[in-house]
């Protein structure tokens, strides 16, 4: 990385430019998370576009009214289904068209869900001795689920959930301590269609209640002009010294990312007006890419959304969502702490040059034109803390967006002179910014939607035949009981899941197979669930799935692989985070305990000392990974630094005073060299 030498000011519009064919191959990788969706003409997209905003009309609905729930699961995966053979192509090569299959397919997702609706009661009562025509249809179901999913995500997940069903079915041939008793085809359907702890279990639950309303609701800040303040905000508010751009890239990511909750769209949307920025100052492209797929990754761990698997968390401990993102507050902060040191070093390390702006708003002009979207941001939490309920703070937070876009002409999602002319009231309505929201609200969540419906069938797996007993007792085996070994082990299997399958999938799967481990080993709940989400969270940043890094490198220009290992550089530091989350009930204040109810006895010194501990930590392993920390870490410093944040990760009261006196050794070091001339990094 060679340091750019200080040039003439440069617009905003000189600096954000990037290339089209960059951004055309970024959004390929947008496709590969979100499916290529087709770009249907004429009266096929405009069919389309009003199927999704009736969809997204239906779950606002049913967020204010009373649907119940089983109506709800199985409507929201019909149209789910529906949606996705209309969008999804079965092949690149008939993309932007609809073929006859897949409306054969489409139409049967909704006849396969209406017989089940229309069967009532009886419909689920015979579950365990399902007839004929229950078998055939449900046989349909999950053969439209698996296409579905193949569609919107790619092979591997529907690959991965006809193992699971295999192994349902093969139970008493399979070796010693996989084997089961085995069940017949008939049963399996039974459980995956005429229950709701199949295909219509809790992740389509959330599915159905909270991920597709937080869609929307990005979707309407989105299309409001919200993604485009933050940014200006951010350049305003940082721009202009040697740590600017880093720092534009640390807190864009974070306001971008808190309400699309989507690493890889977070990565494009940024890295296309901030990457000529980091070039400017000297980013190489590798480097840049790496700081733009981790400033992405922040998305999915940030609230106010955190990333889909954060609602399922909720559902699965049967708490509030606030008391997720209560527990999300500390982490996300450490883990912006470690992207703004690694920035502050950068910009020591590689003698980067200033950067300065003609043609940008003051960060006080700009908030007070464009206040309404910070509003809308914060709206979600404040209605949660108002006692409303997860689902109706964000139906009420995107009826604020909504009533707020009108405050500014530049932000309206409907034009203000609609009324205006009653024959093209129609045609003004169907093209305004609020029917894109809604559409895109839908439209944006089919990928999450397929894979919850997918899941919901390795986890009928799951609690069919006791899998996740047999897997954590597996892994207690191997680990001896022993909790760093076993933490360690899960950590492994969360981050090889991840490899193959969407953060969201993986989730889902480890919390089921992995978790119980944990928690047999006295660590609470919400701490095993919270540490198997961060480390599926892990696999943005890991091939082959590394979609974040390598949508970066289309920006940028890089090697995708030479950008994913900087962008483990760095988010490697916060990443250890998590395990003291696990190794000592100290690391549980990291959490706030967990609830909100138990912060009214909680021992704030000790929640204080151990992020105090944790930050020192990640300052140490942001140093050792940079190899930099005042100035260049000789080896030695280095190792020194590795111990340490090492140290203060593990939780014993020895092991901190080691490395809190390992830090003071290495910061004394490099004081008494303070005399000598700073070197620019080769």
């Amino acid at each position: 990385m060679s340091a750019v030498p200080p040039g003439p000011a440069a617009s905003v519009a000189d600096i954000t430019a990037v290339d089209d064919a960059a951004l055309r191959k970024a959004e390929a990788y947008i496709e590969e998370e979100e499916g290529a969706a087709n770009k249907l003409p004429g009266f096929l997209g405009l069919f389309a576009t009003l199927t999704a905003v009736a969809m997204s009309l239906f779950h606002l609905y049913s967020a204010y009214s009373i649907v119940p729930t089983h109506t709800l699961r199985a409507v929201h995966v019909a149209w789910v289904l529906f949606l996705s053979f209309l969008l999804f192509p079965i092949a690149r090569r008939y993309r932007h068209r609809v073929m006859w299959w897949d409306w054969l397919m489409a139409f049967a997702s909704i006849a396969v869900v209406a017989y089940m609706l229309n069967g009532g009661d009886d419909f689920f009562d015979r579950n365990t001795l399902p007839n004929p025509s229950d078998i055939a249809l449900g046989l349909t179901l999950m053969v439209l689920v698996l296409e579905g999913m193949r569609r919107a995500n790619g092979w591997i997940m529907p690959f991965v959930t006809v193992l699971f069903l295999v192994y349902a079915l093969a139970g008493p041939w399979l070796p010693s301590p996989w084997t089961h008793k085995g069940y017949d085809p008939g049963r399996i359907v039974g459980h995956m269609y005429m229950t709701l702890e199949g295909i219509f279990g809790a992740a389509v639950d959330v599915s159905s209640s909270l991920i597709i309303l937080f869609t929307i609701f990005g979707a309407v800040l989105q299309y409001s002009n919200a993604g485009k303040f933050f940014i200006d905000f951010s350049f305003s508010a940082m721009g202009g010294k040697p740590t600017g751009a880093g720092r534009t890239v640390v807190l864009a990511s974070f306001l971008l990312g808190g309400p699309s909750g989507s690493g890889v769209a977070t990565t494009v949307t940024l890295g296309s007006v901030a990457y000529p920025m980091l070039s400017r100052v000297g980013y190489e492209k590798n480097a840049a890419g790496g700081l733009l797929a981790a400033g992405g990754l922040g998305a999915i761990i940030s609230p106010p959304v955190l990333g889909a698997a954060a609602f399922l968390i909720a559902e699965y401990l049967k708490i509030s969502y606030l008391d997720v993102l209560l527990m999300a507050v500390i982490p996300t902060l450490l883990f912006y702490l470690a992207l703004f040191l690694m920035v502050e070093i950068d910009a020591r390390k590689y003698g980067m040059a200033d950067i300065k702006f003609e043609k940008i708003a003051g960060v006080w002009e700009l908030t007070r034109e464009y206040w309404f979207h910070f509003a809308s941001l914060v709206s979600i939490v404040v209605f949660m803390l108002m006692g409303f309920s997860p689902v109706l703070s964000v139906f009420w937070a995107t009826m604020l967006a909504i009533a707020t876009s009108f405050l500014h002409r530049d932000c309206a999602l409907l034009p203000r002179d609609l009324l205006s002319s009653p024959t093209g009231f129609w045609r003004e309505l169907r093209d305004s910014r609020l029917t894109r929201a809604l559409a895109g609200g839908s439209i944006g969540m089919l990928n999450v939607g397929t894979t919850c419906a997918g899941a919901g069938m390795i986890v009928g797996v799951v609690t069919l035949t006791g899998l996740g007993l047999k897997f954590s007792s597996i892994i207690l085996a191997y680990a001896g009981g022993s909790l760093l070994l076993t933490a360690i082990y899960t950590s492994l299997i969360v981050w090889i899941v991840g490899l193959a399958v969407p953060v969201t999938a993986s989730y889902i799967i480890c919390a089921v197979i992995a978790a119980p481990a944990l928690i047999k080993l006295g660590v609470p709940d919400f701490a095993a669930h919270m540490f198997i989400f961060y480390y599926a969270v892990l696999s943005e940043v890991s091939p082959p799935t590394a979609l974040s890094p390598f949508a970066a490198a289309a920006i940028t220009g890089g090697d995708p692989y030479k950008t994913t290992l900087q962008s483990w550089k760095y988010t490697m530091p916060a990443f250890l985070l998590p395990f003291m989350f696990v190794l000592d009930p100290a690391g549980h204040g990291l959490l706030l305990m967990g609830s909100i109810d138990k912060l009214e006895t909680a021992d704030w010194s000790s929640i204080a000392l151990v992020a105090l501990t944790a930050a020192v930590g990640i300052s140490a392993l942001a140093g050792a990974c940079q190899g930099w920390l005042f100035k260049r870490t000789p080896p030695l410093e280095r190792l020194a630094l590795t111990a340490a944040g090492l140290m203060l990760v593990y939780p014993s009261g020895f092991a901190d005073v080691a490395g809190f006196g390992l830090v003071a050794l290495v910061l004394l070091l490099q004081w008494l060299r303070r005399s000598s001339r700073p070197a620019v990094a080769p």
